[in-house]
């Protein structure tokens, strides 16, 4: 009898644990229909307020970052003034030192004489236009190059017309350079060269300067203004390659390199040397010397400012953002904030030697070939590096 009992029990626990399944799993399965008919809400604040910054810049970046975004709420600091460039009523034909920089610095007076002139004027981004030339798109490029030079480097200015900046056709695209210059001020100790450049001007027409005091802090303005140019002579142009006078582009293996670019590679492109994880030199003997009074945190990916590559398509997108991100003294990595605000970021390709290639290679033509930018090479090397590439007999 105790045998048939058994098997009785089993089969009605059995029976109770299947029933107790179905009943917990309609109910499971009812709640998860509601729960995605259900609008989520987030706990917490999607914009994450920041807390007052006692550097400069962080300082100004976050009071532009409440001025530009609603949602971050109420500031937690006042804004001191609204910057010049975002003030309308203000006269963008005269830049007046802003003498309250050496109050809200806090070690203002032991910086370096740069650093007090970059940051009286760092407010400033519009400067009249000394030498224009208005045409020089009218047909719009292919490729732009813009030279970042000084009024007396008429040397190299002239070995890079000479080879790799030459203007007109190349391999089947229209190529236009320009030369990006300010004032050679006397307080820099500068010769007053400005008849000899307007005389080269007028002979080449390829020279743009503005009213601005030409330093190494100040190459940073170089940018905002080029690209304002850009954006009212230029705004067709296909690309446009920005570096330094004592680099050597192989322009020809730039448009080789551009033509063979999708679609949709194009259309976002900017690629140099990319320099990534770095932070501010804290070695007041270093050129890039950056206080702590005035920056603080690592800087975002950046393309060295020897020589980039990017699309006529970023020019008044990179103008737009640069409204919204103070200037900063190193130029480049001024670029790569505003790529990061952007939410893009610089491509690294091997082609561009910022540093330079290895010595042993440094006069074997074959070596410049493949690449895109070397850098430095002197006016001399860069007229005999062309003339190797353009050389029919050359072998590679």
């Amino acid at each position: 009898m105790q045998g048939p009992r058994r098997k009785m029990k089993v089969m009605v626990m059995m029976t109770m644990v299947f029933i107790f399944i179905v009943v917990e799993v309609s109910r499971n399965a009812g709640k998860g229909d509601s729960n995605r008919n259900k609008q989520l809400v987030p706990t917490k604040r999607f914009w994450a307020k920041d807390l007052p910054s006692d550097t400069y810049w962080n300082r100004l970046q976050q009071q532009l970052n409440y001025i530009n975004n609603r949602n971050l709420g109420k500031l937690n600091f006042t804004i001191d003034k609204l910057p010049d460039w975002l003030n309308d009523t203000v006269s963008l034909d005269s830049c007046e030192p802003d003498f309250r920089v050496t109050t809200q610095v806090k070690d203002y007076n032991s910086l370096p004489d740069r650093f007090k002139d970059f940051l009286l004027y760092m407010r400033c981004r519009s400067y009249p236009i000394v030498v224009d030339q208005p045409n020089m798109c009218k047909d719009p490029p292919f490729l732009l190059l813009g030279i970042k030079s000084l009024v007396p480097h008429f040397d190299r200015r002239q070995a890079i017309r000479e080879s790799w900046g030459k203007a007109g056709h190349l391999a089947n695209k229209t190529v236009v350079t320009v030369f990006l210059l300010g004032n050679a001020a006397m307080e820099d100790h500068f010769p007053d060269l400005s008849k000899m450049l307007h005389h080269e001007s007028s002979i080449h027409g390829d020279i743009l300067q503005w009213d601005y005091r030409d330093t190494f802090f100040n190459l940073t303005i170089k940018e905002v203004l080029f690209l304002e140019w850009l954006r009212t002579r230029c705004p067709g142009v296909s690309y446009i390659f920005k570096g330094d006078d004592d680099v050597f582009v192989n322009t020809i293996r730039i448009i080789d390199f551009l033509s063979n670019l999708s679609h949709a590679k194009a259309k976002e492109l900017f690629v140099g040397d990319v320099i990534t994880n770095a932070g501010p030199h804290r070695d007041k003997k270093v050129k890039y010397f950056i206080p702590e009074s005035m920056f603080v945190g690592t800087y975002p990916a950046y393309a060295g400012g020897g020589g980039y590559l990017f699309s006529g398509q970023l020019i008044q997108k990179l103008h737009n953002i640069s409204r919204s991100v103070p200037l900063y003294p190193i130029d480049d990595v001024y670029t790569g904030m505003c790529l990061k605000k952007l939410g893009l970021a610089p491509e690294k390709h091997k082609g561009f030697r910022t540093f330079d290639i290895e010595a042993k290679y440094r006069n074997n033509a074959c070596a410049y070939k493949s690449l895109m930018l070397v850098h430095p090479r002197s006016p001399q090397h860069m007229i005999q590096i062309w003339a190797w590439l353009n050389d029919p007999a050359l072998n590679c």
